[in-house]
């Protein structure tokens, strides 16, 4: 696979898209969720976001 800026830039700008999906198409809930994940711990924040990291990781390694 040639990895260039191209791939990347798409990659951010699928990210984007997909970031904007729920605040674009429910507000409401979208803010419910977020006011959910204000209350949890930061040790739950940090393995919510440690899960997603590994997952990438491991996306990226299977499709590499």
């Amino acid at each position: 696979m040639d990895f260039n800026s191209d791939v990347l830039w798409t990659a951010f700008g699928l990210m984007l898209v997909f970031e904007g999906l729920m605040p674009f198409a429910s507000p409401e809930g979208w803010r419910k969720k977020m006011m959910q994940i204000l209350a949890l711990h930061n040790g739950q924040i940090r393995f919510f976001g440690l899960a997603l990291v590994l997952t990438g990781v491991l996306i990226l390694w299977w499709l590499g």
